[in-house]
């Protein structure tokens, strides 16, 4: 009798858990980012702001189609290399995810961006800014940062009209991101009528200088700008000194990190480094991400490095469509995101064009003083 009993409570319990998770529908979003290799604070810096985002929205109790959803993170490393991307991105879609956060780099986000768009999931990119990302016809590609034509043009202009830079010298990692945004910087600089007196090139995993500084020196530049990543940018301040470059160092949102002045180890002078981040926060805005900066301290104890917010923003706009969508399969949320008009989030108000570009998206220039960085502008 007794065995009786328990068999028809095990049923029960059966019976029970069927309903729930009948109730329940489970969202599966992919983040990949590197989180090992010579960038891997800003690839765990992204994992966390994704982190945050998906135990925010659970806390929540969103609600899906009339169902509760469950969102958990499927966490990958692509250690910034292309193969390793394309892996990491297979092995999501395997995982039959419902969207994608990622990838940092452009160099993995773009041989990735083919697998999603093959296998119909959405992926939005916190951080990748080279142009052909989202111009290569692929309808589940998005980015909520402006492009490499936006950023680098911005910067050379900047070095001209404001910096008022006579002879300015250029320097990239050969990546698809240090490379792009470089050519985008020079392509800036001769519109605003100035002048660059040399262009060398490096690896993203180089860290002797001297023979690319002692040339550039040798052109007595003003500034010198750098397409690449604070990992590389750091030991380049350190040799810049040493051979006695007192130029001003220039380069895209892959230098401007809380990280670059450890980087460079105290050989950075007070506003000797002017870079820019992709997305900017004005006014009302900047109390939103003030806050979640905040919410992200208290959680990791740690500080933000530089894209953990537009992951957040990135996490978040998709979970939005999915709420609009009255589901999270890809197919049927997807039209709903590339409609995504007017999103308040922590970053700024994000809108997608045709493309999967943000709409007019901002930029945030900033200097470093006594090794923290200052803000000194926000342009569009």
């Amino acid at each position: 009798m007794r065995f009786q009993f328990n068999a028809v409570l095990a049923a029960a319990a059966v019976l029970l858990a069927g309903g729930a998770s009948a109730q329940e529908v489970v969202v599966k979003i992919g983040h990949v980012a590197p989180t090992s290799g010579p960038i891997a604070h800003l690839g765990k810096d992204n994992e966390m702001g994704a982190r945050l985002a998906v135990d925010e929205l659970n806390a929540k109790g969103v609600t899906i189609g009339g169902k509760k959803a469950r969102f958990e993170l499927l966490a990958e490393d692509d250690a910034a290399d292309p193969k390793q991307g394309t892996a990491a991105a297979q092995k999501l879609v395997d995982s039959k995810v419902n969207g994608v956060v990622g990838h940092l780099n452009s160099g993995t986000t773009i041989p990735a961006s083919k697998i999603y768009s093959d296998a119909g999931i959405p992926q939005i990119s916190p951080s990748a800014t080279n142009p052909k990302y989202t111009r290569q016809g692929f309808k589940t590609a998005f980015r909520v940062v402006a492009n490499d034509e936006h950023l680098g043009g911005t910067l050379g202009k900047y070095a001209v009209t404001q910096l008022k830079g006579k002879a300015i010298a250029v320097i990239d990692d050969r990546t698809a991101y240090g490379q792009g945004v470089a050519d985008e910087f020079e392509k800036g600089v001769k519109s605003a009528g100035g002048k660059t007196v040399g262009r060398e090139f490096t690896n993203d995993k180089a860290t002797d200088f001297t023979a690319i500084l002692t040339s550039i020196k040798a052109k007595k530049p003003d500034i010198v700008f750098f397409g690449g990543m604070d990992a590389v940018a750091g030991p380049m301040l350190r040799q810049m000194k040493q051979l006695g470059i007192n130029a001003k160092l220039m380069g895209g949102d892959g230098i401007c990190t809380g990280e670059l002045p450890k980087l460079a180890a105290g050989a950075m002078a007070d506003e000797q480094v002017v870079c820019a981040e992709a997305g900017g926060v004005e006014g009302e805005q900047k109390a939103g991400m003030e806050d979640f900066k905040a919410r992200f301290k208290k959680k990791f104890n740690a500080d933000v490095q530089i894209y953990a917010p537009y992951v957040y923003d990135a996490v978040m706009v998709m979970a939005d469509a999915m709420v609009k969508a009255g589901s999270p399969e890809p197919a049927k949320y997807l039209p709903v995101l590339a409609k995504t008009e007017g999103f308040k989030g922590v970053t700024g108000t994000i809108s997608f064009d045709n493309k999967g570009d943000i709409k007019n998206g901002a930029l945030t220039m900033y200097t470093y003083k006594g090794g923290n960085r200052q803000q000194i502008a926000v342009v569009r």
